[in-house]
């Protein structure tokens, strides 16, 4: 471990290697049921194909009380499985491969396309400390489990990095349709696409606070952003009334700063450039705002399921974003090599209790389910899965420049981050 491709060297890389009451006599009911299930069990053991994982008994019949009742029929497999803790491990072949360009991704994370020559970070998958397995993500099984819903997802640039992932493993094997997207192609403030075989939509608005901003986040020539903690973002907070599940991502920009209003009356800053005489309030309480007003927008009295996700680190490791050597690594970081540190720990905290919050403001009619998304450990072991020097294709073509910018906050796609999508289709079937 703790390899690294060389961008100034091409070519000397690591290859890619749950009963209806029973109106017979109990010992007959006993026996009608021991007979099913030797047969069922009969049929699974000499009827399934060699090498699959044979399915667990659904619903599960089980004797409680001198009665036969059906229960629950969700394994109990995922009841105690815990996403957000463990490790990577070698597994190749593991993952769908897309063609990233199909499915029309930003082209600095079209890494294979772009010419990055070792492909093994692809061959790693999150095996859960809890023991259980993340299956690796099903496409159909997703469409089903969000049938006729549209879903969102809402924030910065790292939601969008996750929303084209989705995008591309649903369309890899479903047919889709471009309902919506910006005039603009550099900016992609905001895509909607159409499964029509099960009437989803899946939909992308920039929004890297969440609520309302204006400034630098629109305008790459202001200095300063200016954000309103009590408004949601004018794109997804117009159509926040017809979104079912909602997805809603953004750290990086609050940790920046910007100058924060309730209304119109300033309320303080973090981060203001020169000039900017206010009251600094830091990140903590503007993210807490911005989480607070976005759920409170989208809760509703018909079902809904708002996933707030964590913190994605970046991995420039204290070097210069324009060097060519910043984020080379090849491979996870093992267990213990790379720890979580107090700003990771803290932002996903502030998720976590944004989350317990909102349910316990959950009362009334509302039916808004709250789930949070926990991406920030496995995230942060995998500083092998950015596009670093292959944003753009072949950048080694002419020779090496001395300084070449690195993406080592988003990730590659195909890529890990296609990991956070398998993880969101776990939290809406345990919805289903």
């Amino acid at each position: 471990m703790g390899a690294s491709y060389q961008p100034l060297d091409p070519h000397n890389l690591k290859p890619s290697s749950k009963n209806p009451p029973c109106f017979l006599s109990k010992p007959v009911c006993a026996w009608l049921v021991c007979g099913f299930l030797s047969l069922a069990l009969l049929h699974l053991l000499c009827c399934s194909p060699a090498g699959t994982q044979r399915p667990a008994f659904s619903p599960l019949l089980q004797y409680i009380n001198n009665t036969y009742s059906f229960v629950s029929s969700e394994p109990e497999e995922e009841k105690k499985c815990n996403y957000s803790e463990g490790k990577w491990v070698w597994s190749p072949g593991y993952a769908r491969r897309y063609n990233a360009t199909e499915c029309n991704v930003k082209e600095s994370h079209d890494c294979i396309r772009n010419g990055r020559p070792d492909t093994g970070y692809l061959d790693w998958r999150w095996q859960p400390a809890s023991g259980c397995r993340l299956p690796a993500f099903d496409a159909g099984a997703f469409l089903a489990a969000t049938r006729g819903n549209h879903v969102a997802f809402i924030g910065d640039s790292m939601a969008r990095n996750q929303a084209q992932s989705l995008l591309c493993l649903l369309s890899a094997a479903f047919p889709s349709r471009l309902v919506y997207r910006d005039a603009d192609p550099h900016k992609h403030n905001l895509w909607r696409y159409a499964f029509p075989t099960h009437g989803v939509t899946v939909s992308y608005y920039w929004n890297p606070f969440i609520v309302k901003s204006t400034g630098k986040s629109e305008d790459e020539n202001v200095q300063e952003n200016h954000v309103h903690l009590d408004t949601p973002g004018d794109g997804w907070g117009a159509d926040a009334d017809t979104i079912d599940v909602a997805v809603v991502s953004a750290s990086h920009w609050l940790l920046n700063g910007a100058v924060y209003y309730n209304g119109s009356v300033v309320v303080g800053a973090h981060n203001a450039p020169a000039g900017f005489n206010y009251t600094g309030v830091g990140y903590v309480w503007p993210m807490k705002m911005a989480y607070r007003t976005a759920v409170e927008r989208l809760s509703s009295s018909r079902p809904r399921t708002v996933v707030l996700a964590t913190f994605s680190p970046a991995h420039f490791e204290g070097r210069p974003s324009d060097s060519p050597t910043a984020c080379t690594k090849m491979e996870p970081y093992e267990e213990g090599e790379k720890e979580l540190d107090w700003i990771c720990k803290e932002l996903r905290d502030i998720v976590y209790e944004e989350a317990k919050a909102a349910r316990a403001r959950s009362v009334g009619d509302s039916k808004t389910r709250i789930e949070v998304l926990d991406v920030t450990k496995l995230a942060v072991m995998r500083p092998d899965g950015h596009p670093s020097v292959y944003m753009h294709r072949d950048p080694f073509a002419h020779g090496v420049p001395e300084r070449m910018y690195s993406d080592c906050l988003h990730f590659c796609l195909p890529g890990p981050v296609d990991t956070f999508n398998e993880i969101l289709l776990q939290i809406l079937r345990k919805r289903r």
